[in-house]
């Protein structure tokens, strides 16, 4: 801190030049958040910056506000709710934290009927697959559950039910099915979840239930496919997140959670507070946080309607299609992500024995675009892949240069030595006791060069997530 204060504009003048560092937001392809919204909602915002949300009794429109998008959301997700009947939910600062009260929720009815049939409670794990986002091992880690991954494998890289079902064991809390997989878009299968899952109940006497994380579908599949049963409709989902700063549209952070019923909330995860006025019952991880987010969402809610989202979500996926079109052009890449999900294209190399995935992010770099490149997870870290995830801002135009500016830099790369060539010869041949050469297997190769090139990626970065 500087012993001296210096004049508001300079402060400005400083911090505004060093921001001009930063990549542009809205080429900023690997973040699947919002980046733009319309100037009058930017109004709303700037206006409620100063109100902070768990002053319930001071800002009660804000609350209202709030709870008439809890009702909304949950309506889109098919909750059993009546017309006189309020929607069990709450506000979140993103999927994050939404992802952390939904497994306390469930982690404390666990233990309590554990507690009163007499037996041990002391061991729950939550069943998930090995692409769920970090912040599902930040809660197993934080309030001590056991994450039980469903290994992926080389073609499928979502949690395969039938898998997740066998490791259910009387200890498991929840089964966690994603709704949009972070690394390819993809949609679990929910209902095949649901339908495995209750027979296992069923034999067992168990009553296992299913949490959704929807942080990225649960704004497109409403709108795009109606008819896909992932949500309430199926009995055994008592609790879905949403993030509102991805595909809900509003800059970041807001997320929510939504309960099928009151008894999937146990009582005594809420606190009732009065110093503030009156008596409020909140379920937060934290306590302060600005009104701003809240109020933005209601605004795109009531300004889009479901025509709106369903015009969005359509155009997103058009521009996918478009991208994805000029990609395959270049006879360079196999596509991984589906046709069905959220709006990204996520691809691989055909042949990375020479240059990598990693080497055309950093040259995308050059144009501007920021396109991350990673490897997958367990048992699939062998396979590296780039991922442009389409939002609401990125036209089509946007898509045609991108795929454009991917073609320039492949044919630039033709040009450019390996920089694999040595450290490949060390990775694939071994010498022996009497100096022979032993070539591995290919696919030996391929998971060592991933590997080396994620530690190289890994290296470059800096901070917690």
């Amino acid at each position: 801190m500087p012993e001296k204060s210096i004049p508001k504009d300079a402060a400005y003048q400083i911090i505004n030049d060093e921001l001009m560092l930063d990549g542009a937001p809205r080429l900023n392809l690997a973040s699947f958040v919002t980046t733009w919204m319309e100037p009058e909602c930017d109004k709303l915002i700037m206006a409620s910056l100063n109100k902070n949300y768990v002053d319930m009794d001071e800002y009660p429109v804000t609350t209202e506000l709030q709870n008439r998008c809890v009702n909304i959301i949950a309506n889109l997700f098919h909750a059993p709710i009546s017309d006189d009947e309020t929607a069990v939910g709450v506000g979140t600062v993103g999927s994050s934290e939404a992802i952390m009260l939904a497994g306390l929720a469930f982690k404390r009815k666990w233990q309590t009927k554990r507690k009163a049939e007499g037996k041990p409670y002391d061991k729950p794990n939550i069943v998930t697959g090995a692409n769920v986002q970090v912040c599902w091992e930040k809660f197993a880690r934080y309030f001590e559950v056991e994450l039980k991954e469903v290994k992926l494998k080389e073609g499928y890289y979502v949690m395969d039910p039938a898998k997740a079902v066998e490791m259910v064991d009387e200890n498991t809390i929840c089964v966690a099915a994603i709704l949009g997989s972070t690394m390819t878009g993809e949609f679990e299968d929910v209902k095949l979840l649901d339908e495995l899952l209750t027979k296992k109940n069923n034999e067992t006497g168990w009553d296992t239930p299913i949490h959704v994380d929807a942080a990225s579908g649960g704004f497109i599949a409403p709108f795009l496919y109606p008819d896909l049963e992932w949500d309430f409709r199926l009995p055994l989902v008592k609790s879905i997140n949403v993030s509102g700063h991805k595909y809900g549209l509003v800059y970041p952070g807001v997320g929510w959670v939504v309960w099928r019923s009151k008894d999937d909330l146990p009582d005594e995860l809420v606190f009732h507070i009065n110093y503030l006025g009156s008596d409020q019952p909140t379920f937060t991880l934290n306590f302060s946080k600005g009104s701003s987010q809240i109020i933005a969402q209601y605004y795109q809610l009531i300004r889009l309607g479901f025509e709106g989202y369903k015009n969005i979500m359509e155009n997103c996926w058009e521009n996918a299609r478009v991208l994805k079109e000029g990609i395959e052009r270049t006879g360079r890449f196999n596509i991984i992500s589906k046709d069905i999900g959220v709006p990204l294209v996520a691809f691989s190399l055909k042949d990375s024995s020479q240059h990598t995935v990693f080497e055309i992010a950093d040259h995308l770099r050059k144009f501007g675009w920021i396109v991350p490149a990673y490897t997958m997870p367990p048992d699939a870290q062998h396979i590296a892949v780039l991922r442009v995830v389409i939002r609401e801002d990125f036209s089509r135009g946007l898509a045609e240069r991108l795929a454009a500016d991917i073609e320039k830099v492949v044919k630039l790369l033709d040009t450019l030595p390996s920089p694999l060539t040595t450290k490949a010869v060390h990775i694939t041949a071994i010498t022996s006791e009497t100096g022979e050469k032993i070539k591995k297997a290919a696919i030996e190769t391929q998971k060592e060069i991933a590997f080396y090139w994620k530690r190289l990626v890994d290296g470059k970065r800096l901070g917690a997530c």
